[in-house]
């Protein structure tokens, strides 16, 4: 099915001084002009082209790969204020449009902002920086320990409101960061929870029975290494712990008490000590 924001492949048709004319089968002929078409383009060829009004609002296919396609949300920046609305680069000749009606504050120019792109009711591709009026419109499938791609929409108490595959809200816990997040930012996230409410809760680190095995290896690893010693404890910081072995306090701290379980370790206020029956024989 044909959708116009979006990646389409389509079958060349025919050739023209100025291009070449594509089947969109219902949808009639659509030009993909000369500056974007591939040197060796053939007809009958299959080829997968971005979908757009130009500038005259007449379908047009490109090669060309936007920043943002419908059903996405990107942070873009604004380069005209107009009486129709704010205008923003998409990486494409004609700029993309976010009507006043969907600023959830006025745009201002040289400023990025998060937008939603979707379809409009008048058939335009439009940007939209009110997220909630269209994220989180379908219930959420994931489970618990999926990986999944997130943006970073906003800072709050609790750490970050994020958004999950392009489509839903999600948490990122303070105590589960440990770099600086802007804005915009693309992560891989794993999912923590699903509430009942469809809140979403995430992590950025897996904790999966096996990367927990690795993770307790790894310490042990460490301080055999270190003579028997290592310098962290239960009150070292997030930044200090995930610098040492690129995982979350939480996921740190689980491991070291698995390890003083198992009488392996003894815990002290200078670090972990390594307890001498598990120092392997010289």
């Amino acid at each position: 099915m044909i959708a116009l924001g979006t990646l389409n492949t389509l079958t060349v048709k025919k050739q023209v001084k100025f291009g070449f004319y594509l089947d969109g089968l219902s949808w009639g002929e659509i030009l993909l002009p000369n500056n974007v078409a591939p040197a060796d383009l053939q007809i009958g060829q299959d080829i997968s082209v971005f979908l757009y009004l130009d500038s005259e609002d007449q379908l047009i296919a490109t090669t060309e790969r936007p920043r943002i396609m419908v059903g996405q949300v990107a942070s873009l920046p604004v380069v005209a204020i107009t009486k129709v609305g704010a205008f923003l680069n998409w990486g494409l000749k004609k700029d993309l449009l976010v009507p006043f009606s969907e600023q959830q504050i006025p745009l201002k120019e040289g400023q990025h902002y998060l937008v939603y792109c979707y379809v409009d009711l008048s058939n335009r591709i439009v940007a939209s920086t009110k997220l909630d009026r269209h994220l989180h419109k379908t219930p959420a499938s994931y489970q618990l320990g999926d990986k999944v791609s997130i943006i970073v929409s906003d800072q709050t108490d609790l750490g970050y409101k994020v958004i999950i595959e392009q489509q839903h809200w999600g948490v990122l816990y303070k105590n589960e960061v440990f770099k600086p997040l802007r804005r915009g930012d693309k992560l891989t996230a794993y999912v923590m929870k699903v509430r009942d409410d469809g809140k979403i809760d995430l992590r950025l680190v897996s904790t999966t029975h096996k990367q927990a095995q690795e993770l307790t290896d790894n310490i042990l690893h460490r301080l055999r290494k270190n003579g028997g010693k290592l310098a962290l404890t239960d009150k070292s910081s997030p930044e200090e712990v995930y610098a040492a072995f690129g995982v979350s306090k939480k996921a740190f701290k689980q491991a070291v008490g698995a390890l003083y379980k198992d009488k392996k370790i003894v815990l002290t206020e200078q670090g972990l000590i390594l307890v001498p029956e598990t120092t392997p024989d010289a």
